[in-house]
């Protein structure tokens, strides 16, 4: 069993995205998924606390990339604007990824336990978002509204994204979307 080839979180997380998606979620081992990327149980421990890890690790770069977006917003921008400023990172990181994340979605849509962690991940990624808007001066409540609805319009994107084929279509389906929140909205 080769222990050095490079990339062993990623190995790890295709390994176990293929297995969830050949076999189920909950008839998957760790065992399994480490053997499927040629390691062992005590390498998959390094990198992830156990097998749902393997479908949220890439939460933190998600984070990272959104939050640097909303950083770089000109200063004046409107709150749902500085939110937005992330969709262009986001939709990029993502263009490399719509085959697992297409994948992903299928294997979370079919396990109660996988969804309500997703939902965890995003609450989480909106109270960051949240506090990036109150650093730049906006106000609790603004911060708040902004930040769930550009959430939003992040989820119902990624499942239109996750159900076509075109990997770089994300970006104007978020434009699409929040294009269709501001048609609702308006007066």
């Amino acid at each position: 069993m080769s222990r050095w080839k490079p990339d062993a979180a990623g190995r790890l997380m295709q390994a176990a995205i293929e297995l969830f998606d050949e076999q189920g979620y909950d008839a998957t081992t760790v065992a399994e998924i480490a053997e499927r990327a040629g390691l062992t149980k005590r390498t998959f421990f390094r990198h992830f606390t156990d097998k749902r890890e393997a479908l949220f690790k890439g939460s933190e770069e998600l984070e990272h990339l959104w939050l640097e977006g909303i950083a770089a917003a000109p200063a004046d921008a409107a709150p749902l604007a500085a939110v937005t400023a992330g969709f262009g990172p986001v939709a990029e990181m993502f263009a490399e990824r719509h085959h697992f994340a297409r994948m992903r979605a299928g294997v979370i849509a079919a396990n109660p336990e996988l969804q309500e962690r997703e939902l965890i991940k995003l609450q989480r990624l909106a109270g960051a978002i949240k506090a990036a808007l109150m650093r730049r001066g906006v106000s609790e409540n603004a911060a708040i509204l902004a930040a769930q609805a550009g959430l939003t319009v992040f989820h119902v994107t990624f499942a239109r994204w996750v159900q076509q084929d075109d990997p770089r279509a994300m970006r104007p389906l978020f434009d699409a979307s929040l294009d269709e929140l501001r048609a609702i909205t308006a007066p």
